[in-house]
């Protein structure tokens, strides 16, 4: 079974109603596919920044260890399959199809009794629900949408471990316009008794969210600190740190942010050791090694060094930032970036542009974009070489050619709408240029 024109007319309909917080219709809809989410194993994971990172480590670290892994991630980056993923391997067409063909008939039965119908992200999270009960998945990671106390993700029950990544100012119109407001929304995710592995907050607000909401749950909190890392340093382009009984880690996935990531994974693969779950030393130096993320720090290129990250608000600009310092620049670094208008692209660009070479503004394919010229007009306040170009494939044939006559590098940054094309654009000119 493959996506009908049914099924996708029945996709389009859902998705007119846009994003809407609360877990009432969500809870319609679980019940009406038998409460499947009940009998999977998760691991529930919130967060602004990192997400996606640090459910590639533990899926990692897990798959080691002999364990059939679903991960649930978003948004789509480069197909919407790569968002339900088992042992790696995403879903196919006909099981999506499949998923989604039991969701509309159960929205049958709701609309039958004039009850309201799912948003388009429930009935992507259902997908993710049925797809690993009928994969028998041992263990879900399972990755929030927007905040996580309303998140459509948030109607598990018993996770047997929540994690909390870097939480920082960002998804505003939904999740208020203070970090403390955000910081209880993503706090949310936290279940009584339950066992929490966060990133250690660098600001007391939300640390005090954070513990306040363990405490009143009676929870477990384990934090993660990039302090607790010994020797960072970078090998034949591995991210190389000591840890602990853990000694010398390596990663693959090299933007420097990656070392509290990699913390907090092993936090919580200790929480899930402490459960039951048998994971071994090796298992957890060699997932983490093998762990990658695209979109993060991403090398698309050695010659010249071509790397793409969805750095798209402020506190994913100051951990990129931080990466270029630690390794990058005594190079001539060149920017392609591209950001959608309700980002603080302002903040982005005052703190990225100082360590530019020459920049090159792109409007990414999203109703929500900044318009090129636009972003290359506030570019111009901290870098006088910006140049906006119409088409991202124009963008990187110019950073390309300026990183081989500079023996420079070509960062691509900003919103993760626009990074699949541009690593189709990067992948046609480096054809073109015969420089694989």
């Amino acid at each position: 079974m493959r996506i009908d024109l049914g099924l996708q007319e029945f996709l389009r309909e859902i998705g007119k109603s846009g994003s809407v917080l609360g877990l009432a219709s969500m809870q319609r809809l679980m019940g009406e596919l038998g409460n499947v989410q009940d009998k999977l194993d998760i691991v529930h994971v919130a967060g602004t920044n990192g997400k996606g990172s640090l459910c590639a480590m533990v899926s990692s670290v897990l798959r080691e260890a002999g364990y059939l892994v679903g991960t649930y991630t978003s948004p789509a980056v480069f197909s919407r399959e790569e968002q339900y993923q088992v042992n790696g391997e995403p879903i196919t067409g006909e099981e999506f199809a499949a998923a989604v063909h039991a969701i509309k008939e159960a929205c049958g039965r709701i609309q039958a009794r004039g009850q309201g119908l799912p948003t388009l992200f429930e009935v992507e999270t259902a997908v993710a629900f049925l797809h690993f009960y009928w994969k028998k998945c041992d263990i879900v990671l399972l990755e929030t949408g927007l905040g996580g106390a309303e998140d459509a993700t948030n109607i598990i029950r018993k996770p047997l471990v929540s994690v909390l990544a870097s939480i920082s100012m960002d998804h505003m119109k939904f999740l208020g316009d203070s970090l403390t407001g955000i910081a209880q929304a993503k706090a949310g995710i936290i279940k009584g008794h339950g066992a929490v592995a966060a990133v250690w907050p660098e600001q007391e607000e939300v640390r005090q969210v954070l513990e306040g909401a363990c405490r009143e749950a009676h929870a477990s909190l384990s934090y993660a600190r990039k302090e607790q890392a010994a020797g960072v340093h970078w090998e034949q382009g591995l991210l190389c740190f000591s840890y602990r009984e853990y000694g010398e880690l390596k990663l693959s996935m090299a933007g420097a942010y990656q070392v509290e990531n990699s913390i907090c994974a092993i936090k919580t693969i200790e929480l899930l050791q402490g459960q039951g779950w048998e994971i071994s030393l090796s298992h957890i130096r060699h997932g983490l090694e093998k762990a990658q993320w695209e979109g993060r720090f991403s090398v698309l290129c050695s010659n010249p060094l071509v790397v793409m990250d969805g750095a798209h608000n402020e506190d994913a600009a100051k951990k990129l930032r931080e990466t270029l310092k630690m390794g990058f620049t005594n190079g001539k670094i060149i920017y392609i970036i591209g950001v959608l208008a309700d980002k603080e692209y302002g903040k982005i660009l005052e703190l990225m542009l100082p360590l530019a070479w020459k920049v090159f503004t792109v409007t990414p394919k999203n109703p929500r974009a900044l318009d090129g010229e636009a972003l290359a007009l506030q570019a111009r306040r901290y870098h006088q070489d910006v140049t906006s170009c119409t088409f991202v494939q124009k963008a990187v044939s110019e950073a390309l050619g300026v990183a081989l006559q500079e023996g420079g590098m070509v960062l691509a940054f900003g919103s993760l709408s626009y990074l699949g094309e541009l690593k189709e654009a990067v992948a046609c000119e480096l054809n073109c240029r015969n420089l694989r």
